[in-house]
Parts: structure tokens; C-alpha cells; sequence
């Protein structure tokens, strides 16, 4: 196992930092403020390839490993969460379940456009009555010829409003002795008529992120829409919360390490009690724990990467991932406004938003009560990994190249 960076990783790094601390950063508090998205920050990342850095060229992607795909995530977020949401859901949710599980038709139909930036995709499982518990979904799919016919409504959905496709995993069979045998996935054109979106405000934070609602009202989706097997969509949504939650936790690294970065500089600028407030043993206490928090934080992303390279499965070591990174992020964050004190509760420094920012992470894709469950499931035995009829494939320079 080999964590240095090749010199292809280091470029891809700087490529999507210096997007985000050139473009992004000098903005960003005006729109989280009007709580609405940065107006360009969509394109250019499908301009730059960020959207499609882990695809082979072939699909439209930049030919990049999962590494890079995690490097990028901890970047973006970095600077703002709703810039690695976007990456969670176009490529992670979206993207790279298409990749999976797709057949060859559908890749070159669907990720072709999803990879190259021109559509923008989007995952939808949540439901008004149920967010962990997938196996609980409502929206229907009943078969009628060649499409079937979706109804149900999907809800906290991340660029609901803003993307052209959706992932959905909705019931093809009510019947099934088992809730989650009844699942099936599908790739939904949003803008097929009976599709409705609109967007939530109001929220706690990742304001300047899209979030909202999709109804479907007799949508008809093509047979040739479906993504796998029906009855698969339990699974299908499972292998892709993986890349998900791949992404959410290299994304709370990036948050981890910009908590450590304004702490630091705000430690060696304010005075107390006649020194700098950085030569106070309890404020060098709370930064030395964000700095090996991150090293811990980023060690463990990493290994999820490697994982995802060699073409293993990758479930446990993303919940750890996972679990770790978004709640050393918050507590991060937390301590970040306690270092600033009075100057840390106004939203003119950083600390303020990156705190609302890492709340959502404990929670979406998979809470840390979900992520424990998983954990000692592997522990007890309850759980295994049992063989995907459709695997992510492993990593291959060559191919992804060609």
C-alpha cells in the first residue's frame, strides 16, 4: 500500500485548488449569505473535468484513478461543501453507479454526457417518510410495455432542480416477501413531462448548495432506463452510497484541514493577557487535535481510494472513512469558533460557516448512527460481503486512456 502522490495526483490537486481558491473563495460569503449557489461554479467544473476526473477518456472522463476523485473532493470542500456536493452527487451517486451497473449502451448514451460536464446528474432515494431505511421507499414503477410509469416524490435531493438526470430507486414489486427485494434503479430524465422540482431554503447550512424536492407524476421511463436487473435497486443504491459516502468523507478532510488553517492564523494574529493567543496551552490543544485528526482523516480516505483502485470492495473502510472525517470535521469546526471567540459567531470569518457547513456531513449519506450499525455488523458477523453480480472496475491506466 503506497499513499504518495504520483506527480499526475499533485496536478490534478493544484488544478482544483486553485479553482476554488480563485474562483470560488472571494464569493462565497455573498452567496451563502443570498443562499443561492455560485452562479458559474457548475460549469466551470465541467469545463476544468473536475465532474468527470475519475472516468475512462472513452466516457468522456479524464482518465484519472479514485485517489484523484478524493483529492479533488477534499479541495473543494475545503473552500465550500456545496462545492463537494456537487461531486457527491453528479459523480458519486450518479456517475460512477451508472459506471457500475450500466451496460454499454447506457455509458455511452448517458455517462458520455454526465463525465464530460455537458449533463449534470443527481441522486434520488430520500422520500418525505423515509431517509436511512432505503428498504422503506414508496415511489412506485409499474411496468406497461416498453417504459414503466413512475409515481412518488423524492425529497433533500442535492441539485434537484439543477440536474438533467436523476438516479431513482423506486418499487417495481409490492409483493416481495422482502421490502428491499421489491427495489428496482432507473436513470430518470428530469425533463420528462410529469417531472416537478423545486428547491428548500431556510436550511441550517451548505446555503449556497442547491438542495430540494422531485414529484413524479405518470413519468414514463424507458425500459432501457433501468439500471440493472429488477429487484437489484437495494444493492444498486448500496454500491453507490459507497462512492457517496467516499466522497462526503474526503470532502470533511478538506473541512478539517480549513477549521486548522483560520485557527492558526487567527492564533498567531490575536493578543490576550499580553501574547498571542497561539502561545496558550489550551488553544495549542484544540489545533493539535485538528492536526491529527486530519492526517487520521485523510489516511483513511485514502485507503478507500487505494481500495477502489485495486477493484475491492470498499463498504467497511468507507463507513470508517465516513464516521470519522465528518465528525472530526464538526468538532473542528466547533473549536475553530472557539479559538476566534465573539469574532468566531459572525459570519464574517470563515469559522462561522464551516461549523453550519459540517453538520449536514453527520448526517446525510448515511448518518453516524447508520455508519456504527455497519461497523459492528461487520464485527458481530451479521454482515459479509457477499459478490456484486457488477463490480466498480479496478482501476487500469491503459484502458482509462485509451
Amino acid at each position: 500500500m503506497d499513499f504518495s502522490l504520483s506527480t499526475e495526483h499533485e496536478m490534478t490537486q493544484k488544478m482544483v485548488r486553485d479553482f476554488a481558491q480563485k474562483e470560488i473563495a472571494p464569493v462565497i460569503k455573498e452567496y451563502d449569505r443570498k443562499q443561492e449557489p455560485v452562479p458559474t461554479s457548475l460549469k466551470r467544473m465541467g469545463e476544468l473535468g473536475i465532474l468527470g476526473l475519475c472516468f475512462p477518456v472513452r466516457y468522456g472522463g479524464q482518465g484519472m484513478d479514485y485517489v484523484s476523485l478524493g483529492l479533488a473532493c477534499e479541495e473543494l470542500e475545503a473552500v465550500d461543501t456545496h462545492l463537494r456536493v456537487a461531486m457527491s452527487v453528479h459523480t458519486g451517486l450518479c456517475s460512477m453507479t451508472l459506471f457500475q451497473w450500466g451496460t454499454e449502451e447506457q455509458k455511452e448514451k448517458f455517462l458520455t454526457e454526465l463525465a464530460s460536464g455537458k449533463k449534470l446528474g443527481c441522486g434520488a432515494f430520500t422520500e418525505p417518510g423515509c431517509g436511512s431505511d432505503v428498504s422503506a421507499v414508496q415511489t412506485s414503477a409499474k411496468r406497461d410495455g416498453d417504459f414503466y410509469i413512475l409515481n412518488g416524490e423524492k425529497m433533500w435531493i442535492s441539485l434537484a432542480s439543477k440536474a438533467d438526470y436523476a438516479m431513482v430507486v423506486a418499487r417495481t414489486n409490492p409483493d416481495a416477501k422482502k421490502p428491499s427485494a421489491g427495489l428496482s434503479s432507473f436513470l430518470v430524465d428530469l425533463h420528462s413531462e410529469g417531472v416537478k422540482t423545486g428547491d428548500l431554503h431556510g436550511k441550517l447550512g451548505v446555503r449556497a448548495g442547491s438542495t430540494g424536492w422531485i414529484s413524479f407524476s405518470d413519468v414514463k421511463v424507458p425500459v432501457a432506463n433501468r439500471i440493472g436487473e429488477e429487484g437489484e435497486g437495494f444493492k444498486i443504491t448500496m454500491a453507490g452510497f459507497d462512492h457517496g459516502r467516499y466522497t462526503v468523507a474526503s470532502g470533511a478532510t478538506g473541512l478539517i484541514r480549513a477549521s486548522r488553517d483560520v485557527s492558526v492564523k487567527y492564533a498567531l494574529e490575536r493578543r490576550t493577557f499580553g501574547k498571542m493567543i497561539g502561545e496558550h496551552q489550551l488553544v495549542q490543544q484544540k489545533i493539535a487535535q485538528m492536526m491529527q485528526d486530519y492526517e487520521i482523516a485523510r489516511m483513511l480516505y485514502l485507503k478507500v481510494g487505494w481500495l477502489k483502485n485495486m477493484g475491492e470492495r470498499s463498504t467497511l473502510a468507507t463507513s470508517y472513512a465516513k464516521k470519522f472525517a465528518t465528525e472530526a470535521s464538526f468538532n473542528a469546526a466547533n473549536e475553530a469558533i472557539q479559538i476566534h471567540g465573539a469574532y468566531g459567531f459572525s459570519d464574517e470569518y470563515d469559522a462561522e460557516r464551516y461549523l453550519r457547513n459540517s453538520k449536514g456531513a453527520v448526517i446525510y449519506e448515511g448518518s453516524s448512527e447508520i455508519q456504527t450499525l455497519i461497523q459492528a455488523g461487520y464485527a458481530l458477523g451479521f454482515r459479509e460481503d457477499k459478490p456484486l453480480r457488477c463490480e466498480l472496475p479496478a482501476y487500469d491506466e491503459a484502458f482509462w486512456n485509451e
